[in-house]
């Protein structure tokens, strides 16, 4: 896929059929989206292409009111490719870009730079600033412009609108099943593993480290996991998604940045020590609880034990029992 990113931005040295939307999750109404947008491109001899923002609009304005994050943008970027899409525009999403009118938008970006000669937005598509620009705008401009603008209905499961909201609500309240069956695939996260503090080692529980880049994660707690990237086979294992409350609280140190720390399960830690740099691809299958302060190591490792345990009993297909979540936390202050 051919990504051009920043503003301003290099203009498309081809015609495009273009999509526009921040596409966080690449869901399956996305994907509805992208599919249609494919099946418009090739009898017209068009690249199929996406226009999206990094961060989330509603991030620049007022992060406080921001939704919460579904996906990296490495995993967004992958997912776009994954499912056709042969160019996309990432714009950073600035003050220039805030205040360009929708007249502007359309001229500068759409037609001169994306070279859009079909353009496809859902129906409630705004742009511009002060969301000036609206569908009805960008229909009354397409014969001077030179392009055809066609709106897609929403895709609906169970008569609700397959929606990034509707993936993360999914998402915080752990229901990973139905996140699944929003997304077409099993909700994951990848992303190189870096070094941490190896404080896992001195637990007996070593972990692959993977950093978000971002606050505000929709998906966070603890999860018993599948890696891929580390073997032929993908491997079972147990994750914490979170800010570490009880490493920072013991060891006095500020809370950092978002971190996916992965423990393999029956794995080596020589064979840890071997994946630092890769890029491994987390898939968060069922969420085993919430994260917890402990007020010291020993107890912490008796959770991770816990949690190890009962990762194994969900890849074994077994119950995990309300007292299997509980018993470590009765003995935490």
């Amino acid at each position: 896929m051919n990504l051009y990113r920043g503003l301003p931005l290099e203009p498309s040295p081809v015609p495009t059929a273009l999509a526009i939307g921040n596409f966080d999750g690449v869901h399956r109404g996305h994907q509805a989206l992208i599919d249609a947008l494919k099946a418009h491109a090739q009898p017209r001899g068009l690249n199929c292409a996406v226009m999206t923002f990094e961060p989330h609009p509603r991030s620049f304005f007022n992060p406080r009111t921001a939704p919460a994050r579904i996906s990296t943008l490495r995993d967004r970027l992958h997912a776009l490719a994954t499912h056709g899409v042969n160019t996309t525009f990432l714009l950073r999403f600035n003050a220039m870009l805030a205040s360009m009118s929708p007249q502007q938008f359309i001229e500068e970006l759409l037609v001169n730079t994306c070279k859009a000669k079909f353009i496809m937005v859902g129906e409630d598509f705004r742009f511009g600033a002060k969301r000036g620009g609206d569908v009805t705008l960008l229909k009354s401009l397409a014969s001077r412009y030179g392009f055809t603008i066609v709106t897609l209905s929403d895709v609906k499961e169970n008569d609700s609108r397959i929606s990034s909201s509707l993936v993360r609500n999914a998402l915080i309240q752990g229901n990973m099943p139905l996140a699944a069956e929003l997304l077409g695939r099993p909700y994951a996260i990848s992303g190189h593993v870096s070094h941490g503090a190896k404080l896992g080692r001195t637990l007996n529980f070593p972990t692959l480290n993977v950093r978000l880049g971002f606050d505000n994660p929709a998906a966070r707690g603890i999860f018993a996991v599948r890696v891929h990237g580390l073997a032929a086979l993908p491997l079972n294992g147990v994750a914490s998604l979170g800010l570490r409350p009880s490493i920072d609280a013991i060891t006095q140190k500020k809370q950092g940045r978002w971190l996916l720390e992965t423990h393999v399960l029956d794995w080596k830690d020589s064979a840890a020590r071997s994946a630092y740099g890769k890029i491994i691809c987390v898939e968060l299958l069922k969420k085993l609880r919430d994260e917890e302060k402990y007020v010291d190591l020993s107890t912490l490792q008796l959770a991770i034990s816990q949690d190890a345990d009962n990762a194994r009993k969900f890849f074994n297909g077994m119950a995990i029992s309300s007292t299997d979540r509980i018993r470590v936390s009765n003995v935490a202050a």
